[in-house]
């Protein structure tokens, strides 16, 4: 079963879908997404941002 991560369900405009096997492999990519498309370096994000991501990941 895949993962699903929307841009748009962490409260952004972005209809980004990003989409992975594992977990692991879903956060590297939303983290160079993050770095790419919204300027958001992977070492300044805090803690509680990184929750509320693996908290809207979805099983497809």
């Amino acid at each position: 079963m895949s993962k699903l991560l929307r841009c748009s369900d962490l409260g952004t405009g972005c209809p980004k879908e990003i989409r992975a096997e594992t977990e692991k492999e879903l956060m590297k990519m939303a983290a160079e997404h993050a770095g790419k498309d919204h300027g958001i370096s992977v070492a300044s994000i805090p803690p509680a941002m990184l929750q509320m991501v693996k908290a809207a990941i979805k099983d497809e």
